[in-house]
């Protein structure tokens, strides 16, 4: 993967920490950087919310703007959007079919237009397709749409909101794709779509003399775009997987946004692939950028392997107002659409997770499920969920909860070309691989001769054996667990002393439920003492085998 594919990667990690996606992956996975702290293990509360935009900020820009008004039509559109729509078939399946309402409205400003092309708009989503001419492109370089939302007459719209570019070699611009959860409330709707700024961004290095031999905390001064330092700390989590965890300090908190660094390894020219699991964005105490990268050991070689820290830089920023006054309708796609009220427990004897609704529209299948309990427990018990419909297997993604309904979350089912599908159509429901939360192990584990020296112990957690290692080093005490025994899903966080909201150690590891990872690592900031009782706030149990099918459908 080459420097600028990095950087996109980055660009979908703007709000806070998430799992780090796959290259090919990205698209499926861009929304999900406000809602998979839900799955992480490694933390006691969530990492953050997405931030807000504030509009009165915008100002009347002195450039030329032209803008090209469109009345809604709809008609056959006829476009190439390439690899764009590759995670989003049901929007290629609708656009096969010519529906879609066509836009035509242009802004240029400063040599750049973003044009307004396609929306589609059902019961379940806005769709809106957008090409961005930037004129001369090079391959340094990578433009985007920054801030996209959009604004109702009420109020401003931002449940489920994303937007991504992908260049056009063909054409010689790049394609994008904008989404949101508004929809009209009624058949034809006035609307504005807005964006704060269209930005080009180059990625820039700097090599860093990092020793992965030693495990101890490495600050190396950095001194570019507003970055003022490194602290990486290398931990050895298995005997093939190396954790690099690593601190940014910015010269001023509030301006690190769009930087996006992170460490990448290169043994002469070739680049070495980081292994999945690593975070990025997590906030520090002081406003640093955290990141958590994993690699495998055998492909870092010391005196052979080389480190960099690797960071955008912005060439461009044209600011807006861009703004579009639109008129959308759904009206197009009521004649495959319906929604259906449900109640069905998620499995047998299941009476914290309920299925309630079932939403199928042309584009798309959603499934409502709401999840009782205390928060930590709000998530599902299953890694992975499908449906069955009609012989097709319809693999589905994970969009987090409802704004207006913090138990009610959401599964995302895109719908394949030529998939017929209404009310008499076989609907099943499939949950694989089945993660257990538990609380019920209150008994603490006693650390005793706490020093320099890593000392381990056994100890039985729900029926399976658990190692402990603990150490200080420098004025922190370090406490790592783990099992052999791979349906032990791990230690979600320790803390000190029997209240659990007093004293909880910060997790230098970042876990995710279902990811196979049973390794975890505490640290306890400037630990005075040589014992110490740690409790642990839950501990998971993984059964990759376990499966629940319902019904859903007729």
């Amino acid at each position: 993967m080459n420097k600028l594919g990095h950087a996109l990667k980055h660009r979908l990690n703007e709000d806070q920490a998430v799992k780090y996606p796959d290259f090919e992956d990205m698209w499926t996975r861009i929304e999900q950087a406000g809602c998979n702290s839900a799955g992480l293990r490694g933390s006691s509360a969530p990492a953050g919310s997405r931030r807000t935009r504030n509009w009165s900020k915008i100002a009347a820009a002195a450039s030329l703007s032209v803008l090209v008004a469109a009345v809604p039509v709809y008609a056959a559109v006829h476009y190439n959007w390439g690899n764009l729509l590759s995670s989003n078939e049901g929007i290629q399946t609708a656009l096969d079919q010519n529906l879609g309402q066509q836009l035509g409205q242009s802004i240029t400003r400063d040599g750049v237009t973003l044009t307004l092309r396609t929306a589609i708009v059902d019961e379940n989503r806005t769709v809106i397709l957008y090409s961005l001419d930037v004129g001369a492109h090079t391959d340094t370089d990578f433009w985007s749409v920054k801030g996209m939302t959009l604004q109702g007459a009420k109020e401003r719209s931002k449940e489920g909101e994303y937007n991504y570019e992908q260049w056009d070699e063909e054409n010689k611009r790049y394609n994008g794709y904008f989404e949101s959860d508004w929809v009209p409330g009624q058949d034809t709707e006035q609307i504005t779509l807005a964006a704060d700024a269209v930005k080009a961004v180059s990625v820039q290095d700097l090599e860093i003399p990092l020793d992965v031999e030693s495990m101890k905390l490495q600050s190396f001064q950095i001194g570019r775009e507003g970055i003022q330092k490194i602290e990486i700390q290398p931990f050895a989590q298995s005997k093939d997987k190396l954790l690099l965890s690593s601190a940014v300090t910015f010269d001023d908190p509030r301006n690190k946004e769009g930087i996006f660094p992170q460490l990448v390894a290169y043994n002469g020219t070739t680049r070495v692939a980081d292994l999945s699991g690593g975070t990025f964005g997590e906030p520090g105490d002081h406003g640093e950028y955290k990141m958590k990268q994993y690699f495998k050991t055998g492909d870092i070689t010391t005196g052979q392997t080389t480190f960099k820290l690797e960071y955008t830089k912005q060439e461009r920023n044209i600011a807006g107002p861009w703004s579009f006054e639109l008129k959308l309708s759904k009206k197009q796609m009521e004649s495959g659409t319906h929604i259906q009220a449900l109640q069905l427990p998620l499995e047998t004897g299941d009476t914290d997770n309920t299925i309630e609704k079932l939403s199928v529209t042309p584009t798309q299948v959603r499934l409502s499920i709401r999840t009782e309990g205390k928060s930590f427990r709000r998530q599902l018990p299953y890694e992975k969920y499908s449906l069955e419909v009609s012989g097709k297997t319809l693999e589905g993604r994970y969009f987090g909860y409802s704004k207006e309904d913090s138990e009610l979350l959401n599964l995302r089912f895109e719908r394949p070309a030529g998939l017929v599908i209404d009310e008499s159509t076989p609907i099943t429901f499939v949950g694989k691989y089945k993660v257990t939360i538990h609380t019920e192990d209150k008994t603490p584990t006693l650390l005793t001769n706490i020093s320099t020296e890593k000392q381990t112990l056994i100890r039985d957690v729900g029926g399976y054996p658990v190692k402990w290692t603990y150490y200080m080093q420098g004025k922190d005490l370090y406490i790592e667990t783990g099992s052999d025994d791979p349906h032990f899903g791990g230690i979600n966080q320790t803390h000190l002393g029997e209240n659990y909201k007093n004293l909880p150690g910060k997790p230098v590891t970042s876990n995710f439920s279902g990811d196979g990872n049973n390794k975890a690592i505490d640290v306890y900031k400037d630990f005075t003492g040589t014992e110490a009782s740690i409790y642990m706030y839950f501990y998971t149990t993984d059964d990759p085998d376990k499966e629940t099918r319902v019904q859903l459908q007729p």
